[in-house]
């Protein structure tokens, strides 16, 4: 037995490596280490380390467990995320294990049985697992009372979050991406400077002091409809992010809103991070952690300007449809939609090539 992993969530994706991925189940940090030659994963996370066999049956991807005992539940979900990750192709997983693991993953919805039994796992439906990304997911959706805001009915909306919200380990970057919620005091001056950069002043327009931009963030923090977000890589801050919910926003009126629909603005607010491969992680992360935050949310929704080519460009390869363009009273808009059907049946959160980390898209699906 090793011993137990001594880094912390923030700091494990720092050390790896190319064949090495960090998978954080139940916010617990498991170290995944791949070994091409012997088809082996290595996992190091909690007190334990394991291996599993990692390799083809079939033709098919397949996730082994060799020894003979049960494998730890947070253990047999960080193999089969680190599975996925070395292989961004395979749309399925087949998952040879001892029969006693079988009943609680069948529950959950990780595994399920083709026509003779045999249990596989489908990505589709793996990345619709909470507790693989989201440190501290709602056990249940948060149940629904529908109320009245400036005239426009709704459902109530859910008290916001605190700390770390999402958290997701990019191999092409070797580094962890995150979303925490905006911390006042901690955020204003930074906050302050990204709206200052002419870059991102020219599609915000909020270009002001620290006193306009605390008024405006403690408006943002108050309103029950918006959650403002700080993404980090490795805990960096490089951009905001603000969510909010469809239904009671101005953009709720210039489409049939349904009462669950989630909406996003960005701002990438240090130079560093602009690039292509960051891109390709943060923006379908945010769309992953918005559709695990609530699983009645069908569908995401973005307003950004029409001239704004390489914005509509990237939401384009990753699995937003560009369905109209609109006048709002202080721009020209393109309204943009990611499906949840689409985004995890097509497994958006790998962007279309040439995106870093893209895969080929395989042919036919496997069928039950």
């Amino acid at each position: 037995m090793s011993t137990t992993v001594q880094a912390e969530p923030h700091t494990t994706a720092q050390r790896t490596a190319t064949n090495e991925f960090v998978s954080y189940p139940h916010d617990i940090p498991h170290r995944v280490e791949h070994d091409a030659e012997t088809h082996r994963l290595r996992i190091e996370g909690g007190p334990h380390s394991t291996t599993w066999q990692l390799g083809q049956s079939a033709g098919q991807l397949a996730l082994t467990w060799p020894a003979g005992s049960t494998p730890r539940r947070e253990a047999t979900l960080a193999a089969i995320d680190a599975a996925f990750a070395f292989h961004p192709e395979a749309q399925w997983l087949q998952l040879q294990g001892p029969k006693a693991m079988y009943p609680a993953l069948r529950h959950t919805g990780i595994v399920v049985d083709d026509s003779e039994g045999v249990p596989w796992v489908p990505a589709e439906l793996f990345w619709q697992q909470p507790g693989l990304w989201l440190p501290s997911p709602r056990p249940l959706p948060y149940p629904q009372q529908p109320v009245l805001s400036a005239g426009k009915r709704h459902p109530r909306r859910p008290p916001k979050p605190e700390g770390t919200v999402y958290r997701r380990h990019i191999p092409w970057l070797k580094a962890t991406l995150s979303f925490r919620v905006l911390d006042l005091e901690h955020d204003l001056e930074r906050f302050s400077r990204w709206m200052n950069d002419p870059v991102v002043a020219h599609f915000w327009e909020e270009q002001g002091d620290l006193a306009q931009h605390r008024h405006r963030l403690e408006a943002t923090l108050s309103h029950p409809n918006a959650l403002p977000l700080i993404a980090c890589f490795d805990d960096q801050p490089f951009g905001y992010f603000e969510a909010y919910w469809a239904k009671e926003d101005r953009l709720g009126a210039y489409y049939d809103a349904d009462d669950f629909d989630r909406g996003w603005h960005l701002l990438i607010g240090e130079a560093a991070f602009r690039g292509t491969p960051y891109v390709a992680a943060w923006l379908p992360s945010i769309s992953h952690y918005l559709f695990l935050d609530d699983c009645r949310t069908q569908r995401l929704v973005i307003e950004p300007r029409v001239d704004n080519a390489k914005m509509l460009h990237n939401l384009a390869r990753c699995g937003y449809a560009h369905l109209k363009a609109f006048d709002f009273p202080h721009k020209r808009a393109m309204l943009g939609m990611q499906l949840r059907e689409h985004f995890f049946n097509e497994r958006s959160w790998i962007p279309q090539p040439p995106h870093p980390g893209s895969a080929p898209r395989p042919g036919p699906r496997f069928s039950q």
